[in-house]
């Protein structure tokens, strides 16, 4: 591995959708220089003014030339554009050693780039938003807390569900708060996860939606993607047996039953009507300055030791969104600031980092946005 490449204090942020929020006024802060790209300069700067961060950051047109041509070696490129995009941006990043940072999962396309990217010293960082990012700061610690308690011989049930929701219900029972052709995308992906120690498949996630109730309130939560990797990267000790683990996603109650006519179009549309209903849906249920929106994020961890002692801890995270920005974009943009933060204070390793690889480090990162504002709670019963 070769050593990395010291920060320049330079960021570039590409994108400001609506996950884009007070974390970009905190590296504003941090950073010797911030640009913001955008699709024009003029959006840019319109951009800028919206977050009230006129003068702080510089407006840029985006195109991969166009930013290519302005980093320099230390500089750290900040995507918040869809994820497919993410491997140009590093490819740019390699060849100029810079860093690069997002807030999406690891695809395939960045996984070839790791090895270049070490041997130029660059950091890339991923997985450094809300989910992914804050559930893996929450679930690292939890089983760090439980293997203390219990040691290496139990079984367990590993829950991790978060949703983005509306703060006052509505009849849809939800409030597009990324692409909806995202949204949509995500449920026509099976999922995979351990259900009373088995492993299983859900082709159509919405078909196992079940109750789940969180600080009494009852939510539909059902699994998403493909949650068996997550139990080596939590490093769940060898000696524990699984029980239950699954990652999903989060929705009010009545969600189900709201969202019919839109899983039989799944069931039955090809990827051109599928794209259609995205824009249909994103014009009959559109996110407006007025609308408040909620981020639920509740991760769960229950241990039976071999001798029959029992611990189980929990973390909620419960925000709603306000006039000055919403609860997504704050859970999403301050983790991501803070890990380009350590990037700029030469931290990280060159080649891939998540937001969390150990309980050492969650308990650092946690604690730091505890004290930058962003609420959650630990309970923990032994």
């Amino acid at each position: 591995m070769s050593d990395v490449v010291r920060a320049s204090g330079t960021v570039h942020w590409i994108g400001a959708g609506l996950s884009t929020g007070s974390g970009l006024a905190l590296l504003c802060g941090a950073a010797e220089r911030v640009r913001l790209w955008h699709r024009t300069e003029e959006r840019a700067a319109q951009a800028l003014d919206h977050l009230g961060l006129t003068g702080r950051a510089e407006p840029r047109a985006f195109t991969l030339a166009a930013l290519t041509a302005e980093l320099a070696p230390g500089d750290v490129v900040v995507s918040m554009l869809p994820a497919p995009e993410h491997a140009a941006l590093l490819a740019a990043c390699v060849r100029r050693q810079a860093h690069f940072a997002c807030s999406s999962y690891v695809s395939d396309a960045v996984l070839e780039q790791v090895p270049a990217a070490e041997k130029a010293g660059t950091v890339v960082l991923t997985e450094a938003g809300l989910d992914p990012g804050i559930d893996h700061l929450f679930a690292h610690s939890l089983v760090a807390r439980a293997r203390e308690a219990i040691g290496d011989e139990a079984s367990y049930s590993l829950t991790s569900y978060c949703g983005g929701v509306p703060a006052v219900p509505n009849d849809f029972r939800y409030r597009f708060s990324w692409a909806p052709a995202g949204v949509l995308g995500a449920l026509r992906s099976p999922a995979r996860y351990l259900e009373d120690g088995e492993e299983t498949t859900a082709d159509r996630p919405w078909e196992v939606t079940r109750p789940h109730v969180v600080d009494g309130e009852t939510f539909e939560v059902y699994p998403n993607r493909d949650s068996v990797p997550f139990i080596e990267q939590y490093g769940l000790p060898a000696g524990w047996t699984p029980r239950t683990f699954v990652r999903g996603t989060l929705r009010l109650d009545g969600w189900l039953r709201a969202w019919d006519a839109v899983f039989e179009e799944l069931k039955a549309g090809d990827d051109t009507r599928i794209a259609a209903l995205a824009r249909e849906l994103a014009a009959t249920y559109p996110t407006t300055d007025a609308d408040h929106d909620r981020v639920v994020l509740a991760v769960s961890l229950d241990v039976r030791g071999d001798a029959g002692e029992t611990w189980s801890g929990s973390y909620l995270l419960d925000l709603v969104g306000d006039e000055e920005e919403s609860a997504m974009a704050r859970c999403v943009s301050r983790p991501l600031s803070l890990a380009v933060r350590h990037i700029l204070s030469d931290d990280l390793p060159s080649g891939l980092n998540r937001a969390a690889e150990t309980a050492e480090r969650s308990r650092e990162w946690l604690s730091e946005l505890a004290g930058e504002g962003l609420e959650f709670t630990l309970r923990v019963d032994q």
